[in-house]
């Protein structure tokens, strides 16, 4: 396994998708890469919590 590089959905921004992190979404039965980069994931997230807690 090797770094993947990987555009972002949201933003069109590439971003490394590292060896570690590929092993991790292994260990936690992951099958899809991500398709948003970390700050774009971060946004997302925040707007979830901001929305749940309306």
């Amino acid at each position: 396994m090797s770094d993947k590089t990987l555009v972002c959905s949201d933003c069109g921004a590439e971003f490394v998708f590292t060896e570690g992190e590929q092993e991790f979404y292994a260990e936690k039965g992951f099958t899809n890469e991500p398709k948003r980069c970390p700050e774009c994931r971060k946004q997302k997230k925040q707007q979830r919590r901001s929305n749940y807690n309306d």
